[in-house]
């Protein structure tokens, strides 16, 4: 069934905690709209039994079809290629139930009810929200793009972080899809990998080749919040962020390449939300939860050795 609007999420059973921050943070905002689990793999029952019980959250119905999408996506350009092809899974938001969509990672929190981005979709056929332009093209692309006049300066600067962004279904099609990986795989040279990027390089050529009706929100007329946690000058305020360049709070917090821990830039604002609801743990409690046990340890040299 076709609805109106709605929020993707990509998790499996090793990103429990942060879904569940995640989720809390949506849902304080926003009990209502819909959301869909995209599985990041075959192990994802877990995870989805505890987002289905507590926070409303259905699983993309045709898993066969991201099996196939995904496999179809991991040929193109051959096995071993990406650090994290699984990644590329989120691409069956183009062909789910919503008719306008955001797809959010799991290493955010929401500070509003992040749906009415999609107003935007109105007039855009998509939409982001972050500075990831600002920074210059590292992570995305190689100045070979510049040079061989794949992009000029203007079209660049229209990049985005891939861990959150909005579109209308269908905007990209499969073939359009498989169309591009294929331009992109013979052309490696264009791409930045080497911070173990999968999905963003080659889905911000896709989106700047193929969607020309898009959106950057932080354009929009009197400017517009940051999103990064690794941006040193949010000022907190009530379990909240303000961005005091522009005098706004932001719309979501996004750890893209931090690890969440204690002591993590934000820490107590995601901490909060992830123990939104119940008592909460000290950190030292923490800190300790996530250090690998002996057995762990051993069990992860095992598989190492088998790989090698």
């Amino acid at each position: 069934m076709t609805k109106n609007r709605g929020i993707y999420i990509t998790a499996n059973d090793k990103v429990i905690e942060q879904a569940i921050a995640l989720l809390k943070s949506i849902r304080f905002h926003d009990p209502d709209t819909p959301i869909c689990l995209i599985p990041y793999d075959d192990k994802y029952q877990t995870i989805a039994k505890i987002l289905k019980e507590s926070y409303q959250v259905e699983i993309y119905q045709d898993l066969d079809f991201i099996e196939r999408l995904s496999n179809q996506l991991y040929e193109i350009f051959g096995k071993g290629f990406f650090a994290r092809p699984n990644q590329f899974r989120k691409q069956a938001c183009w062909f789910g139930a919503f008719e306008k969509f955001i797809y959010i990672d799991t290493d955010i929190v929401v500070f509003d009810k992040i749906i009415e981005t999609t107003d935007y979709l109105d007039k855009y056929d998509f939409i982001c929200y972050d500075y990831q332009h600002s920074g210059g093209i590292k992570n995305v692309f190689t100045p070979k793009v510049l040079e061989d006049g794949v992009f000029s300066e203007n079209d660049i600067q229209d990049m985005f972080n891939g861990g959150f962004w909005g579109a209308k279904k269908n905007t990209i099609s499969e073939e359009t899809l498989y169309q591009t990986f294929t331009e992109c795989a013979s052309h490696p040279e264009y791409f930045d990998f080497s911070q173990k990027t999968s999905d963003q390089p080659i889905i911000n050529y896709m989106i700047l080749k193929h969607v020309p009706q898009r959106f950057n929100i932080v354009r929009r007329p009197g400017g517009a919040p940051g999103s990064w946690a690794g941006s040193k000058h949010f000022q907190v305020q009530d379990h909240h962020l303000i961005d005091p360049n522009v005098n706004q709070p932001l719309d979501y917090l996004h750890w893209a390449g931090i690890r969440i821990q204690p002591g993590c830039p934000y820490w107590d604002i995601w901490k909060y939300y992830r123990y939104l609801g119940e008592s909460i743990p000290d950190d030292e409690f923490l800190q300790i939860q996530k250090q690998p046990n002996l057995w762990q340890r051993i069990q992860k040299k095992i598989s190492r050795n088998i790989m090698s």
